[in-house]
């Protein structure tokens, strides 16, 4: 009696595990299926197998059900997708059912159209999700070491900087990354046109700090766009320092990059700093455009040569087609009414007083010398002898 009493208590036993292991392993299955648990799947998929969907676990079952409830309700996983937009997820979803379960390489049109139509920051999640997929299935199915080609890696910086997503477009300029991504200086001007667009300094600073680090080159496209964000904010010292750099890299400047640095210099009444900018620029640029030309002029001003300044001006004149040469008024107009009051600005206290007194007096004198030449003609001075901090 005994032992038939211990028997029925151990087939009760038993039989209460078996319910619980198929309640745990039908849980699983469901779990396993769900879209929220396909990624955490692959990542122990048997990529040399070659069985479809196959996934093996170096743990026994009963180690990786703690694992798998933390990843199920995990607040990310429940949240990563739920402001995508449709057709993105449509697509991310076809496409790791591609690499996960039919063990094969989506279209290529598949990730372009994703990256065309991602719209939010959680449509670039989905995508840079995709990327780590199937660079590791072409890594590991397809024996494919390469990254994807730059122009990639600059269609999804684009991408970035146009939904705003910044800190993903960062990841795009590591070298050696988890997505593929093949980093490039022209993917960085993305993420830098993104700066200019909202006078953000300091994710221009991230930027070239992450160009260092991961030695992208810099190039002459680069500067124009940090030139332009320096003058903007007017940060007269991170534009010397960035101007350094690119001297040191042997950037050859465009001339509107020159344009941007002379013109920030005079309007400070920088005479120093201008003459050396000019010096760089006349090594490889023969001739002046009308913004490098009328900085030198007014560097004349300040150095109390109005005639040669006038002279300057009518040098530039004779350089510029018919159709430009009204630019030469318009630029005096500017020179006469706005540039005093600028420049005086950032002058110390101490000495505005004796330059309002000689921009009053030298001005004047370059118009009618401007004047005598037959340029400048529709100028009017009346504006400068009653501009306040003139007087």
């Amino acid at each position: 009696m005994q032992v038939l009493s211990n028997a029925r208590n151990l087939a009760r036993v038993l039989g209460s595990r078996t319910i619980l292991f198929n309640s745990n392993q039908r849980y699983l299955s469901s779990l396993i299926q769900s879209p929220s648990y396909s990624l955490q799947c692959q990542l122990h998929s048997d990529a040399s197998s070659g069985i479809n969907g196959s996934c093996y676990y170096p743990v026994p079952l009963h180690s990786i059900y703690p694992m798998i409830s933390r990843t199920f309700f995990s607040t990310e996983a429940g949240t990563v997708n739920s402001n995508s937009t449709e057709a993105v997820k449509e697509l991310y979803d076809d496409m790791l059912q591609s690499v996960n379960v039919k063990r094969t390489m989506p279209p290529n049109a598949s990730l372009w159209s994703m990256i065309g139509n991602c719209k939010n920051r959680e449509d670039i999640k989905l995508l840079f999700n995709v990327l780590q997929n199937l660079r590791r299935f072409r890594l590991s199915n397809l024996r494919i070491h390469s990254n994807f080609n730059c122009n990639l890696c600059q269609q999804v910086a684009k991408t970035c900087a146009r939904v705003g997503a910044i800190d993903f477009g960062k990841k795009a300029l590591w070298l050696h990354n988890v997505y593929g991504l093949t980093p490039s200086v022209a993917s960085a001007h993305h993420l830098l046109s993104y700066a200019k667009a909202h006078n953000d300094a300091k994710l221009m600073v991230e930027v070239m700090r992450l160009l260092k680090r991961n030695n992208l080159p810099l190039q002459a496209g680069t500067a124009d766009i940090v030139f332009s964000i320096c003058y903007n904010t007017n940060d007269w010292e991170l534009i010397s320092k960035y101007s350094k750099r690119f001297m040191k890299a042997g950037v050859k400047l465009r001339q509107t990059t020159f344009d941007t640095w002379m013109e920030f210099a005079i309007r400070r009444g920088d005479t120093e700093s201008l003459w050396n900018i000019e010096k760089l620029r006349s090594e490889s640029m023969k001739q002046h455009s009308l913004t490098t030309g009328f900085a030198c002029a007014k560097g004349l001003l300040l150095e109390r040569k109005p005639e040669d300044a006038a002279a300057l001006i009518q040098a530039l004149n004779e350089t510029l087609s018919d159709g430009r040469k009204r630019s030469i008024t318009v630029e005096v107009e500017k020179l006469v009414n706005e540039w005093p009051s600028e420049v005086l600005k950032h002058q110390k206290e101490e000495d505005k007083k004796a330059l309002a007194a000689s921009l009053k007096s030298d001005i004047p004198t370059m118009v009618a010398s401007l004047l005598n030449i037959g340029l400048a003609r529709d100028v009017k001075l009346e504006d400068l002898t009653k501009n306040e901090i003139l007087s």
